[in-house]
C-alpha cells in the first residue's frame, strides 16, 4: 500500500529526502551537501545541476535505506531555500549560469537605483516586501543584464525562471519533456514580482524590471489536489508519484509546527533565522522592517498570511567560527566551548556579513566584534556567537509586537540549532517567554509532507496535524530583569557600530 509521503527538503547547504508515515513520523532519510560557491565578496552561488543530481541521489538513497519502492510513496511535497534564482533553457534544461543564492548581494546597485527612483518601499503595498538584494526579482534582472544568452532566450520565450522548488519540480515531472513549470504562492510571494492581493504576477513591476512574463512559472496553491504532474517512471523514484505540495522552507516549518491560528509563531534556526507570525486571511503591512508574506494556501481557500522577520546569519555564524577561524572541528562543540564561561565577558558579535536583514534592512552594514579586552578568550567569543542569534531574534520579536499588537506568549522553535540547549535557554531569557521544541524537529520537511498528505486526502485536515504535534522540551525564562536589560543595551550599541561601513 502506498501509505508513505516523501518530502524533498532543498536547503541552502544540502538536499534531503525524508519519508514519513501516516502519523508524521520519520521512517528514513538520506542527505547530501552541495557546494557553496563564492566568486567574490558578497556573491553566493549554487550549481543547479548539482542540486538536481543530488536530489536524484537522496531519493534513491532514502528508498534504499528504508527498503521501500517508489510505488509505496503516495505523494511528494517539496520545500526549499527561498529566493535563490535559476534561469534555464526550456529546451535543454541547462542553466544559463549558476543559481544566485538568497544571501547574494550582487544586485545591490540595481536595488539602490530602484529605491532612488521611488523609495525602498515603492513595491511594498503590492508585494509586502522592501526593495532588497534578498529577493528573486532583482537577481533575475541581474542575470538578464549580465548574461546575454539568457536575455536573448528570454526574448524568444525559450528561457524559464524559477526558485529552487520550480527548478526541481520541473525536472521531477519531466524536465524538457513536459515538466511542470510552477511556483507555489509562498515562494512566489518572495520574488518581489507577485501581487499579494491578487496572487498573480504584477505587470507593472515586471515592466519596471524589464522581465518578460513568458519566463515566469504558473502560480499554484501550496496544497493542491490538482497535482502538477507525476514523477517519471524512469526517474529516481522509479514510479509515477504525484507532486502536489510545495512551500518555501520557512512557511513549511510554520505548517510543520501547526501554527494555524492567528498569533501563533515559530522560529527556525538554520543557516539564517526566520520567525513567522500567523496573521490570518488578511495581509498585514509592516511599518517596522518586517515582511508580509503568504504562509500557505489550500486550493479553493483564501491564503493565510504572515509577518516574517528574516535574519541572514544564524547557524552560518557557527560555521564561520568553525571553518574560517578554526575554533573547533564540529558545530556541536560551540556549546561545550561557550559553557566554559558564565557570560560573554562584555563582547558582542553582530554577523552582518552581507548587511543586516530584518528589522533594519541595511546593505551598508558589515559584521563587527565589539567590546574586546584582554580578558576575552575563545569561550567568550563562542558564547557571543550563540547570543547573537538570540538577540537578532529579539529584534524581530520587538518589531512584530509593534506591527501586530500581539504579544508573544511562547515561541515554537525548530532547525539544526535547537539541539543547542544553552542557546535555547538564553533565547527564553532574552525574550522572557517560554521556548518550546517539538518532538519532531524536522518541521520544514514535515510541513512539506503535510501539504502533500492534505492534497491527496491522506490527512483529513489541520486538526489531525495538530493532534500529531507533540512537545519535546520547554525552556522557561530565568534571567533577572536587570541582567537581561543590560545585555540588550549592549547588543543595540553593537548593532549601531555595523552601520555605514560600505559606501
Amino acid at each position: 500500500m502506498n501509505s508513505y509521503i516523501g518530502a524533498l527538503d532543498l536547503g541552502t547547504t544540502s538536499n534531503r529526502f525524508i519519508i514519513f508515515d501516516r502519523q508524521g513520523r520519520i521512517v528514513g532519510l538520506d542527505q547530501k551537501e552541495h557546494r557553496q560557491i563564492f566568486p567574490q565578496p558578497g556573491w553566493v552561488e549554487h550549481d543547479p545541476m548539482e542540486i538536481w543530481r543530488n536530489t536524484e541521489e537522496v531519493i534513491r538513497g532514502a528508498l534504499a535505506k528504508t527498503h521501500l519502492s517508489g510505488r509505496q510513496i503516495a505523494a511528494i511535497g517539496v520545500t526549499n531555500q527561498r529566493e535563490t534564482t535559476v534561469v534555464w533553457d526550456r529546451r535543454t534544461g541547462q542553466p544559463f549560469m549558476n543559481a544566485i543564492v538568497w544571501q547574494c548581494t550582487r544586485s545591490d546597485e540595481l536595488c539602490r537605483r530602484l529605491s532612488q527612483e521611488g523609495g525602498q518601499d515603492r513595491f511594498r503595498a503590492k508585494t509586502g516586501l522592501p526593495i532588497a538584494t534578498y529577493f528573486s526579482g532583482p537577481k533575475l534582472r541581474w542575470i538578464l543584464d549580465h548574461v546575454p544568452a539568457a536575455r536573448q532566450s528570454a526574448q524568444k520565450g525559450e528561457a524559464l525562471f524559477g526558485t529552487i522548488e520550480s527548478w526541481i519540480i520541473w525536472w521531477l515531472t519531466g524536465g524538457p519533456n513536459g515538466g511542470a513549470h510552477v511556483s507555489d504562492v509562498s515562494n512566489a510571494s518572495r520574488t518581489l514580482l507577485m501581487n499579494l492581493h491578487t496572487l498573480a504576477w504584477d505587470e507593472e513591476i515586471l515592466k519596471i524590471l524589464d522581465i518578460p512574463s513568458s519566463m515566469l512559472p504558473r502560480i499554484v496553491p501550496s496544497i493542491d489536489p490538482q497535482t502538477w504532474g507525476a514523477t517519471r517512471a524512469d526517474g529516481p523514484l522509479g514510479a509515477a508519484v504525484p507532486v502536489c505540495g510545495a512551500l518555501g522552507d520557512q512557511q513549511a516549518a510554520l505548517v510543520g509546527q501547526t501554527c494555524f491560528e492567528i498569533g501563533e509563531a515559530k522560529n527556525t534556526y538554520g543557516t539564517g533565522c526566520f520567525l513567522l507570525l500567523n496573521t490570518g486571511a488578511q495581509a498585514k503591512a509592516s511599518a517596522h522592517g518586517l515582511l508580509t508574506t503568504v504562509g500557505y494556501q489550500m486550493r479553493g481557500q483564501k491564503p493565510i498570511y504572515c509577518l516574517e522577520g528574516s535574519v541572514a546569519i544564524a547557524g552560518a555564524l557557527v560555521q564561520w567560527l568553525r571553518d574560517n577561524l578554526g575554533f573547533f572541528k564540529t558545530a556541536a562543540e560551540v556549546e561545550t566551548l561557550a559553557r566554559q564561561v558564565a557570560d560573554n565577558g562584555g563582547a558582542y558579535i553582530v554577523p552582518a556579513f552581507s548587511g543586516l536583514f530584518a528589522p533594519y534592512w541595511r546593505s551598508d552594514a558589515r559584521g563587527v566584534i565589539v567590546g574586546l579586552t584582554r580578558y576575552i578568550n575563545k569561550s567568550h567569543i563562542a558564547r557571543a556567537v550563540l547570543e547573537a542569534v538570540a538577540y537578532q531574534t529579539l529584534d524581530v520579536v520587538e518589531a512584530m509586537h509593534k506591527d501586530s499588537g500581539v504579544g508573544l506568549n511562547s515561541l515554537r522553535v525548530d532547525g539544526g540549532m535547537v539541539a543547542n540547549e544553552l542557546l535555547m535557554q538564553f533565547q527564553a531569557d532574552i525574550l522572557s517567554v517560554p521556548v518550546i521544541r517539538p518532538q519532531i524537529t524536522e518541521t520544514t520537511a514535515l510541513g512539506a509532507a503535510s501539504a502533500a498528505a492534505l492534497a491527496i486526502g491522506q490527512a483529513s485536515g489541520f486538526d489531525e496535524l495538530k493532534k500529531n504535534w507533540a512537545q519535546d522540551k520547554r525552556w522557561e525564562p530565568k534571567m533577572a530583569a536587570a541582567q537581561r536589560q543590560s545585555g540588550i543595551t549592549g547588543w543595540k550599541k553593537a548593532v549601531e557600530r555595523t552601520l555605514n561601513w560600505m559606501d
